[in-house]
């Protein structure tokens, strides 16, 4: 294997050192020692000052939203609006009052009082089209004349608005795909991918995974007022996994970690333990597989309730009390007394 943690340094307990100072390996809001990810900064520090569009695709949570921050604030308009939004939220019926707003009475339920949209709204300044590629045919084609001839009509109105605006996209689709399946138009991909900016997911780039999961260590012990820290082992392990769901997964396995291990060392025991918690309704299940229950001749009886002892102990010190372990079970807290003490 390949070793990605060489810029780490260990102390006599062989857990990895947190950095005093994180600026070495941050640009602003993004913490990254990777080649390509400075590659991709670099170019969005070149053009943050013009008002060229930007697409920025890659999977989802590599961290699209950080790199649009990051040209906002670079740029001429970072004293402007910054509108993010994201569009496939926003309801079917409403997109075109959503982006262009409407003139008083112009539908059933409207204000009296008009309303400014999205498009009003981030006048001066960026607007963060998310997730573009969920955008209907019949929205594509608004944005698309607000690009090309810089008006626009609130919905119901006659008076033409002119649009002064930095548009910045993202999507975690393939917008050319989609273009051959006629689900995005053609002349608005070319419009909007002036500036394409990928994002590799974090199974390219394991470098970082070291620097951020001792930048999270220390934002959550910070947030939690604690001085958990990351073993060797933990490390490596997390160089090693695959990272689905990229640095936003790995941010929330470290919260976990902070929040649930009872020691100041989080050890591959606790990462294990972490991985193997299912949340289902609130409740938390938990297997030790490390424990043979048919190593001796018991009853299954016997052996549910030495599971279901460890399940509670476990819960009743992750969370500090019983009335809170009991909450996080669905359970009453006197069921978890009365257990604890048979």
């Amino acid at each position: 294997m390949e070793k990605y943690d060489g810029y780490v340094l260990y102390d006599e307990d062989n857990c990895a050192i947190i950095p005093k100072d994180f600026n070495k390996y941050k640009t602003e809001n993004i913490i990254s020692i990777n080649d390509k990810m400075k590659d991709i900064i670099s170019l969005c520090l070149r053009v943050a000052k013009s008002d060229a569009p930007v697409l920025i695709t890659g999977d989802s949570g590599v961290g699209k939203e950080l790199l649009t921050e990051l040209i906002h604030n670079n740029s001429n308009r970072k004293e402007e609006s910054f509108i993010k939004i994201n569009c496939a939220s926003i309801v079917d019926g409403l997109k075109e009052s959503e982006f262009f707003g409407y003139e008083a009475g112009s539908f059933t339920g409207a204000s009296r009082f008009g309303k400014k949209g999205i498009i009003e709204q981030s006048q001066k300044g960026t607007l963060f089209l998310d997730e573009i590629g969920e955008m209907s045919l019949n929205l594509q084609s608004a944005l698309l004349r607000v690009i090309q001839d810089g008006k626009f009509l609130r919905v119901g109105g006659y008076k033409e608005i002119k649009s002064d605006i930095r548009i910045i996209c993202a999507t975690n689709r393939d917008l050319k795909d989609l273009v051959e399946q006629g689900l995005f138009r053609n002349d608005l991909y070319f419009r909007l991918n002036v500036i394409p900016a990928f994002i590799p997911p974090l199974s390219e780039r394991r470098d970082d995974i070291p620097i951020l999961s001792l930048y999270y260590t220390d934002y959550f012990n910070k947030k939690y007022n604690t001085t958990k820290k990351l073993s060797r082992n933990v490390i490596e392990a997390l160089i090693d996994k695959e990272w689905t769901g990229n640095v936003r997964e790995l941010k929330n396995k470290i919260e976990r970690l902070i929040l649930i291990t009872i020691n100041g060392i989080i050890t591959i025991e606790d990462l294990r333990y972490v991985e193997s918690i299912n949340q289902k309704e609130g409740s938390v299940y938990y297997v030790n597989q490390d424990i043979d229950y048919f190593e001796t001749n018991r009853s299954l009886k016997e052996i549910m309730d030495e599971f279901e002892y460890n399940i509670l102990t476990k819960a009743v010190k992750e969370h500090g009390s019983i009335r809170k372990a009991a909450k996080a079970l669905s359970v009453n807290p006197s069921t978890i007394s009365r257990k604890l003490k048979k």
